[in-house]
């Protein structure tokens, strides 16, 4: 057993420990082809994010080093992700002009507020909030976010300005470039070629990410044609290591950020522990998610101090680790190496970068998070779950991105209080060769025993369903075929109690009294019973009034009125 001591050492510090010099060249490796896709697509995504490219750099390394010292996961990799660069923009852009100084420090600030927060859930162990976003709503947002991405990287494949503002603006704005003729064929040409390439590589044998391939060719072709005239490129980025980058940020803006840094902490935590329990579960161990949410608010703290943005758990970047052999965290260590190598000694190299390029991985990235199946599956099974999906879409998309994260939870929490509101409820009556009691209005073979109701209620008993409850009993008291004696509450599924349903509960019990109905329970569990006795109606309910099934309900039944 671990002590106390061990338990509070990073678990970086531990696997070093640990570590096993055979593995170090395969983690060599994985950090090579790790770095290879971390810079194309760190600043894709920086750009993607309304920020300067080198932003997105700072953003993978940081992370990764952290991450590798306070992560529970051996493989898994932080950094700039697709899904997250839009909700970046939506928080900043308001406040700062794209690829501003002062929109660099609000991005530091935004990832600083999400750390914290993420480190304030750890402390509190907040983890379960993440249950807020079923899988209706994480697809539907998916979806909505590769839809506002892939417009919002149109234009720059394009190779036609920005046109910002809300989705419908930018599609409309495009188009309309479009007709008049503005694209710039060149752009387009190396955007295209460059989405061709990158999808094409996924269909051979080989390792080699396809992003790379794509942004050093088209690299080397604008150097060598001397092309730097004709279409938009990214520019030199600055030589240097990451550095703090937050001045100039008013209390103000702060405030204004504190509502985007909650929602972002909370599907960057969603994103990241789902990818980081898939994996554990792959290599047969298992993660502490308290332990993965302050990794994940370190991380973010991190970015934000040196020069980056917020980050997550990345779907596109820990495969291409996996499947170069990474072994442990030091493939992401030897990749922010890399990385770091680079910004010092090629920083001008990205001068001949086209910026159509950088939208093609994008694009790349946006496309493989769409999901129509899950839609279609759900127009089969729950038109309510269906509905759920694509009204988180239509609010992403359309909306904005936090509000339509906004949107999609308190529409998840209706969807929620209204299934508890109006569970499914029935009666219960005996099967001919079949034991127990079955559902009625599923086997109305069924036969009822005479002065009997046995009622069952799916659901906890609270303020929204209590009357629901004891309306159903009155319901199926007043259509009995004959008078009633006693009435069995299948309890089993009543998980909670509170004391608006209590009350409804001693008045129908008070009604049934009044007619000579008995009211008892059966299968129904301790802590509701304990909670029974804390509301002091213990003495209105005694022990004679509790089985433990129905069974045992029933024979007593027969047995006081001589049915046997």
């Amino acid at each position: 057993m671990q002590s106390k001591w061990t338990r509070a050492v990073p678990p970086g510090i531990r696997l070093v420990r640990g570590y096993r010099w055979p593995w170090l060249k395969s983690d060599l490796a994985a950090g090579a082809a790790l770095s290879a896709a971390l810079i194309p697509a760190g600043m894709a995504y920086a750009e993607a994010a309304g920020l300067p490219a080198v932003t997105g750099l700072y953003a993978s390394v940081v992370p990764l080093l952290v991450y590798a010292l306070f992560g529970p996961s051996r493989v898994l990799i932080l950094g700039p992700d697709s899904s997250l660069a839009p909700m970046i923009a939506a928080a900043v852009l308001p406040l700062a002009a794209r690829g501003s100084d002062h929109a660099v420090a609000l991005a530091g600030i935004l990832s600083l507020l999400i750390g914290m927060f993420l480190l304030s859930g750890r402390v509190l162990r907040l983890g379960f909030v993440t249950g807020l976003l079923s899988k209706p709503i994480r697809v539907g947002y998916l979806n909505g976010i590769a839809v506002a991405v892939i417009l919002s990287q149109l234009p720059k494949l394009l190779g036609i300005p920005s046109q910002g503002g809300s989705l419908l603006d930018n599609a409309g704005g495009t188009a309309r470039a479009v007709l008049q003729g503005e694209i710039n064929p060149l752009a387009l040409l190396f955007g295209v070629a460059s989405i061709a390439l990158i999808v094409g590589f996924r269909y051979l044998p080989w390792k080699i990410p396809g992003v790379l391939i794509a942004v050093v060719a088209a690299t080397a072709l604008t150097a060598a044609l001397d092309l730097t005239a004709a279409l938009p490129t990214v520019g030199a980025l600055p030589r240097g290591l990451p550095a703090p980058a937050l001045g100039g940020v008013s209390l103000a803006e702060v405030l204004a950020l504190l509502g985007p840094a909650a929602g972002i902490a909370l599907i960057a935590f969603a994103d990241t522990s789902v990818l980081s329990k898939s994996l554990a579960a792959r290599q047969g161990s298992e993660v502490n998610g308290n332990q993965e949410m302050a990794a994940l608010g370190l991380a973010n703290v991190g970015s934000g101090l040196f020069g980056g943005f917020p980050v997550s758990g990345s779907t596109s970047r820990t495969p291409i680790a996996l499947q170069a052999g990474a072994r442990s965290p030091a493939s992401g260590v030897v990749a922010a190496v890399l990385v770091v190598i680079f910004m010092l000694v090629a920083p001008g190299v990205t001068t001949f970068l086209p910026s159509s390029v950088l939208a093609g991985v994008v694009i790349v990235a946006a496309v493989s998070l769409l999901d129509v199946k899950t839609f279609l599956r759900l127009l089969k099974v729950s038109r309510t779950e269906a509905a759920l999906l694509a009204a988180t879409f239509l609010g992403v998309a359309m909306i904005g991105v936090l509000q339509g994260i906004v949107l999609a939870i308190g529409l998840s929490l209706i969807a929620f209080v209204r299934r508890a509101w109006d569970p499914y409820r029935t009666e219960l009556g005996s099967v001919e060769d079949v034991p127990g009691y079955h559902d009625l209005s599923r086997h109305p073979e069924g036969q009822r025993i005479p002065g009997l109701v046995i009622a069952r209620f799916d659901a906890p008993l609270f303020f929204a369903n209590g009357a629901v409850f004891t309306e159903h009993l009155r319901t199926l008291v007043a259509g009995a075929p004959g008078p009633v004696r006693w009435v069995i509450v299948a309890s089993e599924a009543i998980t909670d109690l509170d004391t608006t349903a209590l009350d409804d509960l001693v008045a129908l019990d008070d009604e049934l009294a009044k007619r000579g109905v008995s009211l008892v329970f059966a299968e129904m569990k301790g802590p509701i019973k304990d909670r029974l006795i804390r509301f002091g109606v213990s003495s209105r309910f005694g022990p004679d009034h509790f089985f433990p099934t129905v069974n045992s309900a029933v024979r007593s039944y027969k047995k006081i009125f001589d049915l046997e």
